[in-house]
C-alpha cells in the first residue's frame, strides 16, 4: 500500500437546468456517451432533509435527475438537474469555487467548431500557452461557455509540458 491513497480524478459534477439539453451538448461537442441514469428524469423526484444534508443543498431543493457521462479520456461527468428555492447563475472564473475544467483536444479548430455547433460560445480564438517555462510549439488553449453557463477550457499540447511528464497524465496522450 502506498503512502498516498489518492489515485486521481474520478468525475466532476455539474448542475444544469435541462439534463437532456446538457447531455446532447456533451455528446455533440465532445463525443460523450451516457453511462447510466442514477435518477432518471421520468422517475420520482428525490428530495428531503437526507439529500439536503448529504449534498449540502438549500432546504427545499428537489433533485429531478442524475446522469453519468463518459468521455474517451479523463474523469466522468455527472450531470444533476435540480430545482431549488435559491439557485444562482453559474460562477465566473473570477468568483470563488470551481471555475472551469479543461478538455484536451488534438484538433483545436475542429474542437471549437463542434463546441460552437453544439451551442457553446468561445470567449476568444486559441491563445498560445505562456505559463510554462517550455511553452512548446503549437501548444494553445481557449475558454468558452456552455449553453447553461459553465466554463470549459479547450487545451492542446502537441509539444510536451513539464506537468504532462507524470505517468498519470501521460496515459491518454500519444
Amino acid at each position: 500500500m502506498s503512502d498516498n491513497p489518492v489515485r486521481g480524478m474520478d468525475h466532476i459534477g455539474i448542475t444544469v437546468a435541462d439534463i437532456e439539453a446538457a447531455t446532447q451538448f456533451f455528446i455533440d461537442a465532445f463525443g460523450a456517451r451516457v453511462l447510466y441514469d442514477s435518477l432518471p428524469l421520468a422517475g420520482e423526484d428525490n428530495e428531503g432533509t437526507h439529500n439536503e444534508q448529504v449534498l449540502n443543498l438549500a432546504p427545499g431543493t428537489v433533485v429531478k435527475a442524475v446522469r453519468m457521462l463518459w468521455l474517451r479520456h479523463g474523469p466522468g461527468i455527472e450531470l444533476f438537474q435540480m430545482q431549488g428555492p435559491t439557485q444562482r447563475e453559474p460562477v465566473r472564473p473570477s468568483d470563488y469555487g470551481l471555475q472551469h475544467f479543461a478538455v484536451y483536444v488534438e484538433d483545436m479548430p475542429e474542437a471549437i467548431t463542434r463546441f460552437e455547433r453544439a451551442g457553446g460560445k468561445m470567449f476568444t480564438e486559441p491563445q498560445p500557452l505562456t505559463f510554462a517555462p517550455e511553452k512548446g510549439e503549437g501548444n494553445c488553449f481557449c475558454y468558452g461557455r456552455t449553453p447553461w453557463g459553465s466554463v470549459i477550457e479547450l487545451i492542446s499540447t502537441p509539444s510536451p509540458l513539464p506537468y504532462t511528464q507524470h505517468t498519470s497524465l501521460r496515459r491518454w496522450k500519444p
